[in-house]
C-alpha cells in the first residue's frame, strides 16, 4: 500500500544501532508537523527499541520525552507483526503493483486521513 521508496526506509532500521537512520519512523496517520504525531506501532513492535539509534537522538534532542521513548522501548502489539523491518518491506513490495482488497482500501482511509499529502 506504500511506494518502494517508503518499504526501504523500513529495512534500513534492520542494521545495527550506528548505521540507522536518525529519525524516528512516525505513524503514516499523522502528519509529522502534527501535535499528535506518534510512533509507528509497526515500527516500534518489530525492533528492540532498546538498540533504535532514532530513540536515542530523540533523547538527547528533547523531540521525546523520556516516557514515551520508554513507552517506545515497552510497545508491544496486540496483532502479529513481521518480525523485521525487511519482512515487512518484502511483504509490502511483493504486491505493490496488484493490491489486495484489504490494502486497497487501507490506502482509501489514509487518503481521507492524509489527502491533502498525495500528489
Amino acid at each position: 500500500m506504500w511506494a518502494a521508496t517508503e518499504y526501504d526506509k523500513l529495512e534500513r532500521y534492520d542494521g545495527d544501532t550506528g548505521e540507522q537512520p536518525a529519525g524516528v519512523f512516525a505513524c503514516h496517520q499523522t502528519d509529522l508537523d502534527s501535535p499528535r504525531v506518534r510512533v509507528c506501532s509497526g515500527w516500534a513492535g518489530c525492533h528492540d527499541g532498546a538498540h533504535l539509534l532514532a530513540l536515542r537522538i530523540a533523547a538527547v534532542d528533547g523531540s521525546m520525552t523520556a516516557d514515551d521513548i520508554q513507552a517506545t522501548v515497552d510497545y508491544c502489539c496486540p496483532v502479529p507483526l513481521f518480525g523485521s523491518g525487511r519482512e515487512a518491506a518484502e511483504h509490502g513490495r511483493a504486491a505493490i503493483d496488484r493490491p489486495s482488497a484489504t490494502a486497497r482500501h487501507l490506502i482509501s482511509k489514509i487518503v481521507n486521513v492524509r489527502g491533502d499529502l498525495i500528489t
